[in-house]
């Protein structure tokens, strides 16, 4: 974390850059951020639509104890959201 979102307080997410999940041609990147108690429930999910990357951010106020548990809360979420809102969480 820099030096200016040490001093502002400014929470980072906690997750290193890996691989995607993949899911129904959906990209998800699990993204916790720390919170109070644990790390709350966060993701990237992004989608090529002919040669334009589209992103939504998914944020819960679910929080998880360890950052173990809030990356697997996270993909989860992430896949239910896909699941139930199709091309339309790009809107």
């Amino acid at each position: 974390m820099n030096l200016l979102s040490r001093l502002f307080g400014k929470s980072a997410p906690e997750a290193k850059a890996s691989d995607p999940i993949l899911h129904k041609s959906c990209r998800i990147y699990p993204q916790p951020v720390k919170a109070a108690g644990g790390y709350r429930v966060s993701a990237r999910i992004e989608k090529d639509f002919g040669g334009t990357t589209k992103t939504h951010l998914l944020i819960r106020a679910d929080t998880c104890t360890t950052l173990e548990e809030a990356t697997d809360t996270s993909i989860a979420k992430a896949k239910l959201a896909i699941d139930q809102l199709g091309d339309t969480i790009f809107a």
